[in-house]
C-alpha cells in the first residue's frame, strides 16, 4: 500500500485549508451548534470545488475519482465540524453510490448530475421504530398493484430527514420473510403520501436534519425499483463504502480535537511555563496522536482497497469499529488537555466530543458490527435469533 498522497490529493486538502480559513469554519461551526441551523450556504461552494460526486462516474458528471479521495475531503471538513462536512459526505460516500453503482440508466442521468451540481442530495431510509440492527426484519413494505408499486411505513433518526431531495428507501416486497424480500426504491420528496415527522434534537450534530419519513399509500412507478427484491447483498456492499464516511467523519473530528489541544497546550501556562512542557500532558498528547493515526491506517486501508468499487465488508468494518472508539477516547482526552476551559462552550472540544459519540450509533452500532467481524474471523456467521 502506498502511503504517500498524490499531489492532487494534497492540492485538494490545501484547498480545504484555504477555504477553512478564508470561510472561518472554526467560527462557523461553533454557530451551526449554537443555532442548529444547516449551512446550505456551503453546497454551492463545494459544488464548484468539485468536492460533490468527486466519487462518482464521469459519465454523469461525477470526478471518478478513487473512494479514498472522498475520505480525505471528509476527513479534512470534518476538522472543523461534522456537518460542516456532510454535504461531501452524502454526496460521495452515501446512498448516491447505490444509485451510481446499480442504478439504471435513466436513473443515473435523472438523480447524479444534480447532487453533482448541488441541487439534489440523496438519504438513505433504513432503520425504523422497531427494527434497527435487525434490518432483515422490516416492516415497511410495498406491494405490487401491477403498474405501479405501493409503499406503507415509517423511518426513523433519517439524517437528511425534510431536506433531501431524494430518498433510497429500503423495504420489504410483498410478504417475502427475512432478507430475501428486502429491496430498495428511490422516492423523490413531494411525492403525495409522503410525509416527515418532526425535527430531531439530538446530543450532538446539531445543525443535521434527521427525521422520520412517514409513508401512507404512496405510489411508486415500478421504474423506481433500484434494488429487486433478493439483492439485500448488494445494499449491504455499498453499505461499506458508507462506512468509510463514517469513519473518516471520526478521523476529522479527532484530528480536530488533537489540533486544537497542541495549540491550546503551547498557549496556555501553568507554574511560569506553557503546559506541553509537562510531562503528563506530553502524554496526552502523544496517545491521542498514536490513536488517530492508527485509525488512520484502517480506513485509508479500507478506501484504497475500495479504489472506485467497493471496500472489503471486514476492511470497512474494522475501520468502523476503531476509528467510533478512537474519536470518543482522543475527544476525552482532548477535554483533560484542555481542564475546565474543555468543558466550556467557549472552546469547541465539548462540541467535537458531543458530535464524536453518535458516529459509534449511526451506520450499524458497535456492537453488531463487531458480530459481523466475529463471523468473519471464526467462518461461520453468529445468528442472533437463537
Amino acid at each position: 500500500m502506498d502511503f504517500v498522497l498524490s499531489e492532487e490529493q494534497q492540492l485538494m486538502i490545501n484547498t480545504i485549508h484555504k477555504m477553512g480559513d478564508r470561510e472561518n469554519f472554526r467560527e462557523l461551526a461553533a454557530r451551526i451548534d449554537e443555532s442548529g441551523e444547516f449551512p446550505f450556504h456551503l453546497v454551492e461552494k463545494f459544488a464548484d470545488m468539485g468536492l460533490l460526486g468527486m466519487a462518482l462516474s464521469t459519465e454523469y458528471g461525477g470526478g471518478g475519482l478513487p473512494s479514498l479521495t472522498a475520505v480525505l475531503a471528509i476527513e479534512e471538513l470534518a476538522k472543523y465540524s461534522a456537518v460542516i462536512a456532510m454535504p461531501v459526505f452524502e454526496a460521495n460516500v452515501g446512498p448516491v453510490r447505490v444509485i451510481d453503482l446499480f442504478g439504471t440508466e435513466a436513473q443515473k442521468r435523472s438523480i447524479i448530475p444534480g447532487v453533482c451540481k448541488g441541487e439534489f442530495s440523496v438519504s438513505v431510509g433504513m432503520t425504523e421504530p422497531n427494527s434497527g440492527s435487525d434490518l432483515t426484519s422490516l416492516s415497511t413494505k410495498t406491494v405490487d398493484k401491477g403498474d405501479y408499486l405501493v409503499l406503507n411505513g415509517r423511518k426513523t433518526f433519517i439524517s437528511g430527514g425534510g431536506e433531501a431531495s431524494h430518498y433510497l428507501v429500503y423495504t420489504r416486497f410483498g410478504d417475502v420473510p427475512g432478507y430475501k424480500g428486502i429491496g430498495a426504491v428511490i422516492l423523490e420528496k413531494g411525492t403525495p403520501g409522503f410525509s416527515f415527522g418532526k425535527q430531531e434534537a439530538f446530543m450532538g450534530l446539531r445543525g443535521m436534519p434527521s427525521c422520520d419519513l412517514i409513508f401512507e399509500d404512496v405510489k411508486i412507478p415500478r421504474e423506481n425499483v433500484i434494488i429487486q427484491p433478493g439483492d439485500f447483498k448488494k445494499l449491504m456492499m455499498t453499505f461499506d463504502i458508507e462506512r468509510c464516511g463514517n469513519a473518516a467523519m471520526c478521523l476529522g473530528i479527532a484530528g480536530g480535537a488533537l489540533e486544537a489541544a497542541k495549540r491550546y497546550a503551547t498557549e496556555r501556562e501553568a507554574f511560569g511555563r506553557p503546559i506541553c512542557e509537562f510531562q503528563a500532558i506530553q502524554f496526552l498528547v502523544v496517545e491521542m496522536a498514536m490513536k488517530v493515526d492508527a485509525a488512520r491506517l484502517l480506513v485509508y486501508r479500507a478506501a484504497t482497497g475500495a479504489g472506485k468499487g467497493l471496500p472489503s465488508i471486514y476492511e470497512a468494518s474494522l475501520g468502523k469499529c476503531f476509528a467510533n472508539e478512537m474519536v470518543v477516547e482522543v475527544t476525552n482526552k482532548a477535554m483533560e488537555v484542555f481542564g475546565g476551559y474543555g468543558y466550556s462552550k467557549e472552546f469547541p472540544i465539548e462540541r467535537m466530543l458531543r458530535d464524536g459519540r453518535a458516529w459509534g450509533i449511526a451506520g450499524g452500532t458497535l456492537q453488531m458490527l463487531k458480530i459481523t467481524i466475529a463471523g468473519m474471523l471464526f467462518g461461520k456467521r453468529f445468528d442472533q435469533r437463537r
